[in-house]
């Protein structure tokens, strides 16, 4: 927005003022009058942020009846760190009602899979705080260390504030040695009396309780802590020198009995649909608590079963957290307009008026597919409610239609798509929502293939990039991957602007790539979703291509990092004989080396990169980490361990902030190495 006022206003401005500030208006009375949330608070502060720009710009539209005005605020410290006892699992995170029913497939076949027939597990609901996770240990029932959740290893030593809380008990009611988890929280009420004190001393306002919490269980000074009044509920018991109950309600209920105090709103549901039903009952219940609340907590109620699900790497699969709905802003579609993949699938992709949400800048969303523009009636013109979740690909959620002004077009699919090559024609898939083109190995696809075929990150074919292949496609010297294996030095140094020296560069390239790694190679493959991270756990998993090509669909899914999409997407690719017929003459030139997966001090940890090092690469950084066992990420999330940060850090850092990652300095980074 220009910081000048200007005086002109197009009767287009002040249409979209005036409906500004009608639709804020009923939403206004809505929420406030009614109760009745008809869109997220979020989506609604949106709007008015879009009509106070608005009225920065163009002040003359002010009228009296105009919405306006808010404030925010900050805080951290440290501590000695304390190895725990009992790891620290985190919650994988559910956004949707079928995110939740996916999660109960996944148990049952699991259990079945162990047991060898069906069962039928209840699952034990509990209410997710939005506070700061805390591990409480006594020792024959006194309150003996309180420690942070840290990276799930090792946490911070916090015991002499958590001491300064009320609700944490000194002494059990029983002489027990115990170790259980929890949640250190601010109420709401106290964060606002907190701020109204310093407002009149003149200090900024805190942004959020949550932040407060992380911040006073953080602070030097105990007494500071004791002022702020913090409150605690504790949800498990990790070990316990007295027998643990048989059932997680049970369990709850023992805590109770010990002398913690435990949230009451915890429920024992028989099956999913019940799961659902509590879920949806205090997404609505939610804004009336004291406390933040960010969803619900859904664990498996048995612990026999408990116990056979286990763990993967980061998360029990005995749990899983399912958010209330996720971050959410307005926008305005200004253009739909197809992507095509490396596979010929047609994604229809918004480009949106930029704004910001979950962190991040976004100009586009994807629309998925011809059924989601039509169950949205989506158009071009529209203004729409936008939600990203983390760092998740942003979703059009919602279509404001009162905001309509009637010059919105509908989009509808086109016959032809030039890109598809041949006479353009697309076709939707029989049974499916998606289009894609007729010609299956159009120019276009097969290009992409090409060039991602020989990036760094697959066969790496130094000089080998896309303006060379394209010349190579149009002089018909090639027409798929196999084929770059058998370009002679003589077919290269004819070709424009090519000489001896550099076809001579090229062959040795090719002879070079003949020798790859197996995740190399499984990236080159461009199968949907096997990218650097997912090609390394297939490899470290497996150990052979063989393997990889013979695995069922459930020993993929049930791989940390692998999900049902994804094993589904390997599981088909290695399926499909015209596939299996590339690879095989693949395999006639390329050899696989014998794959080791890489073990040492930061073997199960994972990490997301920020920024510019100084010292080294991007990639190289990948590489030592990689070689010391840990994993890469490219997205931050609760479940990433380290969080490294060079020059210039986007925002993934805020957000790593925010979820109490460990964030890791250059320096920090190469000593930890």
């Amino acid at each position: 927005m220009p910081s000048r006022h200007t005086d002109s206003v197009s009767p287009d401005i002040k249409e979209r003022y005036e409906q500004l500030k009608k639709t804020i208006d009923t939403y206004r009375y809505d929420y406030h009058v009614l109760n009745k949330e008809t869109i997220s608070p979020a989506a609604l502060d949106s709007l008015k942020y879009e009509l106070f720009n608005l009225e920065k710009q163009y002040p003359r539209l002010i009228t009296p009846d105009s919405p306006s005005q808010r404030v925010a605020g900050k805080p951290l410290k440290e501590f000695s760190k304390v190895p725990h006892v009992v790891p620290q699992w985190s919650f994988d995170d559910a956004f949707t009602i079928e995110d939740a029913k996916d999660f109960d497939t996944k148990v049952k076949r699991f259990l079945k899979s162990s047991y060898g027939h069906d069962v039928t597990p209840t699952y034990t609901c509990e209410l997710k705080i939005d506070g700061l996770k805390i591990v409480l240990t006594y020792k024959k029932g006194i309150f003996a260390q309180a420690a942070t959740r840290g990276d799930g290893k090792v946490g911070e030593d916090v015991t002499v504030n958590v001491k300064t809380i009320q609700s944490v008990p000194l002494r059990l009611n029983e002489e027990v040695d115990c170790i259980v988890e929890g949640e250190v929280w601010m109420s709401k009420s106290n964060f606002k009396a907190l701020n109204v004190l310093r407002r009149a001393q003149g200090e900024s306002e805190f942004a959020n309780p949550r932040n407060v919490t992380a911040g006073s269980i953080r602070q030097l000074d105990p007494k500071i802590v004791e002022e702020r009044k913090l409150d605690t509920f504790i949800y498990d018991i990790a070990q316990a020198s007295i027998p643990i109950p048989s059932t997680q309600f049970e369990e709850l209920e023992l805590l109770k009995k010990l002398g913690f105090k435990v949230n009451s709103n915890f429920r024992h549901c028989k099956d999913i649909s019940e799961v659902i039903q509590y879920w949806k009952e205090w997404e609505k219940k939610s804004p009336k608590q004291d406390y933040l609340l960010d969803g619900i907590v859904i664990k498996v109620n048995e612990r026999e079963y408990q116990e056979a699900l286990g763990y993967t790497g980061k998360s029990p699969r005995f749990a899983i957290a399912l958010k209330f709905p996720a971050e959410q802003v307005t926008t305005v579609v200004e253009d739909i307009v197809l992507q095509i993949g490396r596979t010929g699938i047609l994604t229809p992709v918004a480009h949106l008026r930029p704004v910001r949400v979950a962190g991040s800048v976004v100009a586009r969303a994807t629309l998925h597919n011809e059924d989601e523009i039509n169950r949205l009636d989506v158009r071009i013109g529209d203004t729409v409610i936008l939600q990203k979740a983390g760092d998740v690909i942003p979703d059009v959620v919602r279509v404001l239609k009162e905001m309509r002004t009637g010059k919105e077009k509908k989009y509808r699919f086109p016959e032809k798509v030039y890109e598809c090559g041949g006479d353009g024609k697309i076709e939707r898939i029989r049974g499916e929502s998606a289009w894609r083109c007729v010609n299956k190995n159009s120019f276009a696809q097969q290009k992409r293939k090409l060039y991602h075929f020989t990036s760094k990150k697959a066969l790496n074919i130094d000089g080998l990039g896309p303006k060379i292949i394209d010349v190579l496609l149009n002089k018909q010297l090639i027409s798929s991957c196999v084929d770059i294996f058998s370009l002679t030095k003589d077919e290269l140094a004819s070709l424009p602007r090519f000489g001896e020296k550099s076809a001579e560069n090229i062959v040795n390239s090719i002879e070079k790539a003949k020798t790859t790694t197996l995740p190399r190679l499984l990236i080159s493959l461009s199968i949907s979703h096997v990218g650097e991270g997912v090609a390394n756990d297939l490899a470290d998993y497996f150990g052979t291509l063989k393997k990889i090509e013979n695995a069922s669909f459930e020993a993929l899914e049930k791989l940390e990092g692998v999900g049902p999409i994804v094993a589904h997407s390997v599981f088909s690719w290695f399926g499909d004989k015209n596939n299996k017929k590339t690879l095989n003459a693949l395999l006639t030139h390329v050899s696989i080396k014998a794959h080791v997966a890489a073990k040492g001090s930061l073997s199960g940890k994972t990490f997301v990169l920020t920024g510019t090092l100084s010292s080294m690469s991007r990639d190289e950084a990948k590489g030592k980490i990689r070689n010391a066992g840990g994993k890469i990420s490219e997205s931050v999330s609760k479940v990433l361990d380290y969080l490294v940060a060079g020059e210039n850090a986007g925002s993934k850092l805020d957000t790593a902030k925010n979820l109490r990652i460990t964030v890791l300095n250059e320096k920090e980074f190469i000593a930890l190495l």
